[in-house]
C-alpha cells in the first residue's frame, strides 16, 4: 500500500494550504511561500519546482530533492469516434493504473475521474466492481487526473464528477480534500455545484457529507425501487437498505438549494417495468431531487439495456407520476471507448 512518502519523498501534491505550511514550518521555510507553492501545484499544474519562478533556488532545489509533485503518468488515450470524449489511462507511481474520462459537449468540459483503483462495493452491472479494490487513491492521484486533463484538452473544465473508479465515499477524507482544492480559488476555481460527487449509498458518509455542510452536489446510485432487487444487484444495500437511503436523501435536500441526483440505470428485465416507474416517483416524492435515468452501458455480462420501446413507456409513466422532481436521461458518452457510466475497468490489471 503507497503511503505518504515514496523513496524518502513527500507527497507535496495533494496537501492543502496547511498541509503545505506545515511542512514549510518543519523546514524553517517562511510560511507565505505556502500559497505560493499551492498555487503553483494546482492553478499553474506545475510538475517540477524549476517552474516555480517566484521562488528562490535553493527552496526550488529542496523540493526536487524532497517532494514528489508528479503522481501519475498519461499511459494511453482512447478517442470516442462519435463525440468530444476520451478515456485516460493513468499509471501510478507503484504501477497501478486507473482511467479518467474527459467529456466536451459544447460550452461544457465535464471530467469523470476515480477516487480508488478498483472498488468493493461490487455492484453486480459495473465493469469496475469486478476488479476488487486494489486500493484507495492519495489526493494527489485524485488531482493530478484533473491537472492532466487540463493540459490535454484546450476546452477549460466547467464540471467535475466523481463517478470513475471506486467508491468515493470509502475514500472520503481524500475526496473531500481533493474537491477542496478543485473548488479553492488558489486552486482550480469551481463552483460547488460544478462539483458532483456520486455514492452507491454509504448512508453514514453521507450524514458526515450532511453534518459537515459541504456546499457539492450530491448523487445516490439508486437503481431499483425494492430492496429484494436492489440487493441482487447493488450488495451493500443490505448493510443500508432503500429506507435509509431515501431518508438521508431527505435530510441533504432539506437544506436550502441542495438538491440531491438520484441516479437510476436502467437494466432490462430487472428494474425497468411500469411498477417500477411508479413505485420510483413515490419514492422521491416531497424530496428537492432529479432522478438521472441511465440506459445501461453493457458491459458484457450478464445485463442488457432495455428495448427502445420499454425505456420510452419507463420515462412516460415516469412523467405522468412527477410530483415535484425533475428528469433527466443521460444518453451516456464514450461508449464507443468503453468510457460511459459503469463501463471503467483496467483490464489487464
Amino acid at each position: 500500500m503507497i503511503v505518504k512518502e515514496y523513496k524518502n519523498k513527500i507527497a507535496l501534491k495533494g496537501m492543502d494550504v496547511d498541509g503545505i505550511k506545515e511542512w514549510c514550518q518543519n523546514h524553517k521555510i517562511p510560511l507565505f511561500r505556502a500559497n505560493q507553492i499551492y498555487q503553483w501545484l494546482y492553478r499553474h499544474g506545475v510538475d517540477s519546482a524549476n517552474d516555480m519562478n517566484n521562488l528562490s533556488k535553493d527552496l526550488r532545489d529542496k523540493i526536487n530533492d524532497e517532494a514528489i509533485l508528479s503522481m501519475l503518468t498519461v499511459e494511453k488515450i482512447d478517442k470516442s469516434s462519435k463525440e468530444s470524449t476520451q478515456k485516460i489511462l493513468f499509471k501510478t507511481i507503484d504501477d497501478k493504473l486507473i482511467e479518467a474520462v474527459s467529456m466536451v459537449d459544447q460550452d461544457r468540459h465535464t471530467i469523470c475521474i476515480s477516487s480508488q483503483i478498483g472498488c468493493n462495493v461490487n455492484c453486480d452491472f459495473c465493469a469496475t466492481g469486478k476488479m476488487g479494490l486494489i486500493r484507495n487513491l492519495l489526493t494527489g492521484e485524485i488531482i493530478d487526473q484533473a491537472i492532466a486533463i487540463r493540459n490535454l484538452v484546450k476546452n477549460p473544465i466547467t464540471n467535475v464528477v466523481y463517478m470513475g473508479m471506486g467508491e468515493p465515499f470509502l475514500n472520503y477524507n481524500r475526496v473531500i480534500k481533493s474537491a477542496g482544492i478543485l473548488h479553492s480559488p488558489e486552486g482550480f476555481g469551481l463552483g460547488a455545484k460544478r462539483i458532483t460527487i456520486s455514492t452507491s449509498g454509504i448512508v453514514p458518509k453521507i450524514e458526515q457529507f450532511i453534518e459537515e455542510k459541504h456546499r457539492y452536489k450530491l448523487a445516490i446510485s439508486l437503481n431499483a425501487t425494492e430492496d429484494a432487487t436492489r440487493e441482487k444487484i447493488m450488495p451493500l444495500n443490505r448493510k443500508w437498505p432503500i429506507k435509509d437511503i431515501i431518508k438521508s436523501a431527505s435530510q441533504f435536500s432539506a437544506r436550502k438549494n441542495h438538491d440531491v441526483m438520484f441516479e437510476y440505470v436502467l437494466l432490462k428485465g430487472i428494474n425497468d417495468t411500469t411498477e417500477d416507474a411508479i413505485r420510483l416517483a413515490k419514492l422521491v416524492q416531497g424530496i428537492d431531487c432529479k432522478i438521472n435515468v441511465i440506459p445501461y452501458n453493457e458491459t458484457n455480462g450478464e445485463y442488457q439495456r432495455p428495448d427502445e420501446n420499454i425505456i420510452e413507456n419507463f420515462l412516460k409513466t415516469l412523467k405522468a407520476n412527477q410530483k415535484g422532481f425533475r428528469i433527466l436521461v443521460r444518453w451516456s458518452k464514450g461508449e464507443d471507448i468503453d468510457a460511459a457510466c459503469g463501463q471503467l475497468a483496467v483490464k489487464n490489471q
